[in-house]
């Protein structure tokens, strides 16, 4: 399956777009950063990533969109920008009758790394050894974009769990521990389904 990611910013959206196997296996087709300039009216900012957004999905067709969902921040002019742009991107996907997801940072940490609280730099360079890539994207944004594309995929089942007889060597470690992670909890909830 092919996500279509978006890390929303007014002065850099990063856009990454990855193709999943069913064995969670993942492969870069493109990634980029739409930049926007702090002294362009804000109408044409706008405009100008949604264009962008726009011409990648048509470009690239994908299957699925996934952004990271708007979190309350100290800066609420970063949060009204980020806001905005989410908006724009929405709309887009919406337009071309594609499936969203929306996922925090912490579920982004979770699936690439294995852990909820990682750093920045852990799951970027995660991001790059999943995609096979000698070096991690820059800027960060282009890196957070394909980390929540995906994310999407692991999550949703795009790229489902492996099948039988396939080998667990074949998956990477932040992998095998998104996909025991999704074992602990599938069998806690029939454990508390099973004692009520």
């Amino acid at each position: 399956m092919r996500v279509l990611g978006i890390d929303p910013g007014l002065t850099r959206c990063g856009v990454g777009v990855v193709d999943v196997a069913a064995n969670r296996t993942a492969r870069l087709v493109h990634v980029s950063v739409i930049r926007t300039p702090p002294s362009m009216p804000l109408e044409e900012r706008l405009l100008t990533i949604g264009t962008g957004i726009e011409s990648l999905l048509d470009e690239h067709l994908p299957a699925a969109f996934a952004i990271e969902r708007v979190f309350a921040q100290h800066n609420l002019r970063t949060v009204m920008g980020t806001a905005q742009i989410s908006g724009v991107a929405l709309h887009a996907a919406a337009r071309r009758g594609l499936a969203v997801g929306l996922h925090t940072p912490s579920e982004v940490k979770a699936a690439i790394t294995g852990y909820g609280a990682a750093e920045k730099k852990q799951v970027q360079a995660m991001v790059a050894r999943i995609l096979g890539l000698a070096e991690v994207p820059k800027p960060a944004d282009a890196a957070d974009a394909l980390a929540i594309a995906i994310c999407h995929a692991w999550r949703t089942g795009a790229g489902a769990p492996a099948a039988a007889g396939t080998a667990r060597s074949s998956r990477t470690p932040a992998q095998e521990a998104w996909h025991a992670a999704e074992r602990s909890a599938t069998s806690s909830g029939v454990q508390r389904r099973l004692t009520r």
